[in-house]
């Protein structure tokens, strides 16, 4: 049975690798290049892309009723993101250090890239920021609190869960006691570590 839930782990990690590889031929289809991680289109895309733009008077003369009501509840949220990118941080720099467990690489998660899109007018572009950075925060906010978890309590749960980071797939079985008392305060599970897409590289 642990033979085959682990390569099912296996399998969904080279499935994700290929997502990640299949990703990599959007480049020529989009006609795009990456440059020293900047981005670039050649001119005459960039020309089609200003033709398909939307100017900021026509998005906002064009909202809903209901786009109008949710967009102070959206950004609202901007106060405890920040509030839980510093925290994270100092977490890090503290608990994360303490038990030489490392340091979650914030650029990795938290990119930004499609406000460069000359097909975005402004609202929009600043609209991609905030979702960039929000929901990467949350990606790196797991990443964080699953590593603790990988350290403190490296146990699977019994019942199912929508929740989900890569470390889970080392973690003992719920009743495994034997298979817990050897996982418990290691920290040899983060050697080499690589993106959570490429950790069976």
């Amino acid at each position: 049975m642990k033979a085959k839930i682990k390569q099912l782990f296996t399998e969904i990690e080279q499935k994700k690798n290929e997502l990640l590889k299949e990703y990599e031929t959007y480049k020529k289809e989009y006609h795009f290049e990456i440059l020293k991680d900047k981005i670039i289109f050649p001119e005459n895309i960039k020309k089609i892309h200003k033709k398909i733009k939307v100017s900021v008077p026509q998005s906002v003369l064009g909202a809903t009723i209901r786009t109008i009501i949710s967009i102070p509840f959206i950004y609202m949220m901007i106060l405890p993101a920040i509030i839980l990118d510093i925290f994270l941080w100092c977490y890090q720099q503290t608990a994360l250090r303490l038990y030489s467990i490392p340091l979650v690489k914030r650029s990795d998660y938290i990119v930004y890239n499609r406000q460069h899109l000359e097909y975005l007018n402004a609202l929009e572009k600043l609209n991609c920021i905030y979702c960039s950075y929000f929901n990467g925060l949350m990606g790196y906010a797991v990443e964080v609190a699953g590593r603790t978890e990988a350290y403190w309590c490296p146990i699977k749960h019994a019942k199912k869960n929508n929740t989900w980071h890569a470390w889970q797939k080392d973690f003992a079985d719920y009743g495994d006691a034997k298979w817990f008392r050897k996982q418990y305060n290691r920290t040899d599970c983060f050697k080499k570590i690589k993106h959570p897409w490429e950790r069976n590289k």
